[in-house]
């Protein structure tokens, strides 16, 4: 039984509620120097702007924050690269499964993410990006481009072998860029996410790792 979906709605309305207090933030000024630097909040109209900061905890978005959004936006587009190839590939339904959720799971975090980067003022990593490049990401699970070319050229066992432990790696690649999120980032939508990426994968791993046992056996 697949796991509970995330109702993103919920997440979008977050993401859209903060634009207008993040709008005063320009691409150049957004995110901050520091990792962990508190965003003062402006006054309101006719009121001193020189209020007090929040706490950490409340804090608006960081750069730990931007640079999580940045760099998990290209490598959710290589899973879906990746799973986008399982259905003319595989014939193992549960293999169809996993690619699936993958699809319907990362597909409108990738919107949710964009749509806060614009909320920012940031333009979001172009669509032809799939996730090749570095972005900051080695050790995170990225797919070389020889690893893509031997997917889409296997079928059958030889592809559902591995289809899952390139997804395995990337899916613990995702887990270590969201831990590192949690760590140190502040905006809430974002650090929401993260722990959703970190709940949800850990779900996704131990199921391939199932999948991976019984293909294993004789």
């Amino acid at each position: 039984m697949s796991s509970p979906r995330p109702v993103w709605t919920g997440l979008v309305t977050v993401v859209l509620a903060v634009a207008p207090a993040l709008a005063a933030c320009s691409p150049e000024a957004a995110p901050p120097a520091r990792a962990d630097a508190p965003v003062i909040v402006p006054g309101a109209p006719g009121q001193s702007g020189s209020g007090p900061a929040r706490s950490p905890a409340e804090a608006g978005p960081v750069a730990a924050d931007v640079r999580f959004a940045e760099a998990m936006i290209p490598h959710h587009r290589q899973a879906l690269e990746m799973a986008g190839l399982a259905a003319a590939r595989t014939g193992d339904p549960l293999v169809t499964a996993v690619a699936d959720r993958v699809a319907d799971g990362q597909r409108p975090e990738i919107a949710v993410m964009e749509s806060w980067l614009r909320s920012l003022g940031r333009t979001p990593p172009p669509a032809h990006d799939h996730g090749t490049g570095d972005h900051g990401m080695s050790g995170y699970g990225m797919a070389s481009e020889e690893d893509l070319t031997r997917l889409r050229t296997a079928r059958g066992r030889a592809f559902d072998t591995l289809f899952l432990t390139l997804m395995i790696r990337h899916h613990e690649g995702a887990v270590g860029m969201a831990a590192q999120e949690l760590r140190r980032g502040r905006d809430r939508a974002m650090r929401a996410m993260a722990q959703d990426v970190v709940s949800g994968q850990q779900i996704e791993i131990a199921r391939m790792r199932g999948i991976q046992r019984r293909l294993a056996s004789p």
